[in-house]
């Protein structure tokens, strides 16, 4: 059972399933934190009785003991009697909390500040918005006055300070600055000593056109500094001063697009009226944009982009929420959704659209309306997802409409996997998309076209072809700042590494942790959930290692085929024929060629006979193929080698 431990606020432990773990009485959770601020060194029994009370009694290192052992019992349930503790371990004279690195909010939100500094800002955005949430009150709250605690609760303190300011900046640098003020305001409310939040309060300001108010703060700040500590303000509050005096064109990084923007928002919310429905579909288009700059706002994109939808629906108007709907074409090429329950609502909604559609709608909302729903319905094998693609596709290509073409081809590609070996047909999509998009300057559709061609082109082992594409959609996203183009890139670079066969297998690991990490705060747990292990497993075995995965991994929708490979790498035969019984057949996705695979080997090692027919007739299709290659991502080397051994285990 995986445990995540939580110091950033009152002391707590949640298991796998993220329901609080019961942790007894106050000196059990003090002994917790005490071995979590240890960062898994050993603490002498004897110490953690000195710590735990100001006059040790007698029998304190035997109470101790008597702690960690229920310790135990609460975070390992599990574990049989007299079996070592994984967790709470036993070393010399004392314990020490042998924790993954990522199990402590603590050392997740010190890597995710770290990490958020070579970011770009909407990344970095992103990473600090979500690391900032994992905090829910000071730092080791109950042991506040505690020597042990001190150090590390003031270190951590110092970081959410330091990460609440980096956050204000990357925010200034996407604009509108307008927006970073309130947030500064109260962060100076509050500590008034910090330099660094004063300077970004008056830069925030004289960026929103408040050039007064700018200067009132640095003159506050002044005065502050001065009279209460009687120092004079820092060089940086000095020239931040001197230059708005002066107007610098320094402190206006986006110059006159940010005016541009600043005014037209202001006009737009002085002329359009609060209930106007022109609102909802300008919502649309701006959330069609926020969509594609990296991962807050994709996730904050998929939030509204449901709330426009239920807005335009109370209104009654079936054409107008068709536009609504159907305005919302932003490019996918990931066969899971990153949110299923607002997946259903948008399907429901726009199945609800298209039958009150009054006759005689224009053709172009109902293949908007059908494009949706083929969309998303990806990866659910529906007849309803496949039968909405071929409509959409057809009305589309009956009208004079590149982009809705495009997006009804987004569509078809998404229900292109009803079985394995389509790479080439999803490969002729993405031709089209390519030639379609730069023909009619459909940016985020050419880029799209780009990643299915690398991913089918990986497919069927053709990667000359696939660097190209993928060389194509970086520089497309480098000019037009489409970040999350290169988490698919540089996934592929690592599958790149593990497909050529020569790539050491510590280089190509290396790289895929590297992509993993890419994929924090991307915005897309449709991907990212399950993915690094699964990743992991198959390197190993295109490399003949044991499948050794790390421990406490969370396998997220991939467990049910990873788990007989699992057992039998740990000699547990019986458990992995049973478990291979349970396993369901692949969803009809990006990942179904790998996960057969993954059902072949593990069937053909228990011999089981109706899994390995089952797999081969899955897999047949595809012989030509790589497996897992054509999600871009990982492979698990030839699917015809795995046919080969299932043809042998099956003659036997």
């Amino acid at each position: 059972m995986r445990v995540v431990f939580g110091v950033l606020g009152p002391v707590t432990a949640w298991d796998g399933a993220g329901e609080p773990i019961a942790l007894k009485g106050p000196r059990h959770r003090a002994v917790l934190a005490r071995l979590i601020v240890a960062r898994g060194r050993v603490v002498p029994a004897s110490l953690l009785a000195d710590d735990l009370w100001e006059d040790p009694p007698a029998g304190a290192v035997g109470a101790v003991r008597t702690f960690v052992a229920a310790l135990r019992r609460s975070l390992e349930p599990g574990r049989p009697p007299r079996a070592p503790a994984r967790l709470l371990v036993t070393e010399g004279p004392g314990y020490a909390l042998r924790a993954e690195p990522d199990a402590v909010d603590a050392w997740r939100f010190e890597h995710a500040v770290s990490a958020a500094a070579g970011l770009a800002p909407g990344d970095a955005l992103a990473r600090l918005e979500e690391a900032l949430g994992w905090w829910r009150g000071p730092a080791y709250a109950e042991f506040a006055e505690e020597p042990w605690a001190r150090a590390d609760r003031a270190r951590l303190t110092e970081l959410r300070l330091h990460a609440v300011e980096r956050r204000a900046e990357a925010r200034l640098a996407l604009g509108p600055a307008a927006a970073a003020v309130p947030d500064l305001d109260a962060h100076v409310a509050e500590h008034p000593w910090r330099e660094d939040a004063w300077r970004l309060l008056a830069l925030a300001l004289y960026r929103s056109g408040r050039q007064g108010d700018a200067l009132e703060v640095l003159r506050r700040a002044r005065t502050l500094l001065v009279e209460q500590l009687g120092v004079d303000p820092g060089p940086r509050l000095r020239r931040l001063e001197d230059d708005i005096l002066h107007q610098a064109e320094h402190l206006d990084p986006q110059g006159s697009a940010e005016r541009v923007w600043t005014r037209a928002a202001a006009a737009y919310d002085r002329t359009v009226g609060p209930a106007a429905r022109t609102r909802l579909e300008s919502t649309v288009g701006l959330l069609r944009g926020l969509a594609v700059t990296g991962g807050g706002g994709l996730a904050a994109a998929r939030e509204h982009r449901v709330a426009a939808v239920a807005a335009a629906e109370e209104l009654g108007d079936a054409e107008l929420t068709a536009r609504v709907i159907g305005a919302y074409d932003v490019p996918a090429n990931w066969t899971r959704a990153d949110d299923p329950r607002q997946v259903a609502r948008v399907i429901a909604a726009a199945e609800r659209t298209l039958a009150a559609l009054p006759p005689g709608a224009h053709e172009a909302s109902r293949a908007r309306l059908l494009a949706t729903i083929a969309l998303e319905s990806r990866g659910t094998g529906s007849a309803r997802g496949r039968e909405a693609a071929r409509e959409a596709e057809r009305l589309a290509r009956g009208l004079d409409d590149p982009a809705l073409l495009a997006f009804a081809l987004n569509g078809v590609y998404m229900q292109a996997f009803e079985r394995a070996g389509l790479a080439p047909r999803r490969d002729a999509i993405g031709a089209e998309l390519v030639a379609l998009s730069a023909r009619h300057g459909l940016l985020t559709y050419e880029v799209l076209g780009h990643l299915i061609r690398v991913q089918s082109r990986a497919a069927l082992a053709d990667f000359a072809a696939a660097d190209r594409h993928a060389a194509a959609a970086d520089q497309l996203a480098e000019r037009n700042e489409l970040p999350l183009v290169g988490v698919f890139t540089r996934w592929y670079g690592a599958l790149r590494l593990a497909a050529s066969g020569t790539a050491p297998y510590e280089e190509a690991e290396a790289a895929y942790r590297d992509a993993a990490a890419g994929l924090e705060g991307a915005g897309m747990p449709g991907l990212e959930h399950g993915l690094s292990p699964l990743a992991q497993l198959c390197l190993r075995l295109v490399y003949g290692l044991p499948a050794e995965p790390a421990e406490g991994a969370d396998w997220g929708p991939y467990e049910p085929w990873a788990r007989p490979v699992l057992l039998l790498a740990r000699g547990r035969r019986g458990a992995a024929a049973a478990a291979l019984r349970e396993v369901p057949d692949p969803p009809r996705d990006l990942l179904q060629e790998a996960l057969w695979c993954l059902v072949a080997r593990a069937a053909i090692e228990v011999g089981d006979r109706p899994a390995m027919e089952r797999a081969r007739e899955e897999l047949a299709p595809a012989a030509d193929e790589l497996a897992g290659a054509g999600s871009g991502l990982l492979t698990l080397g030839p699917v015809a080698r795995y046919l080969d051994d299932l043809a042998a285990a099956l003659d036997a």
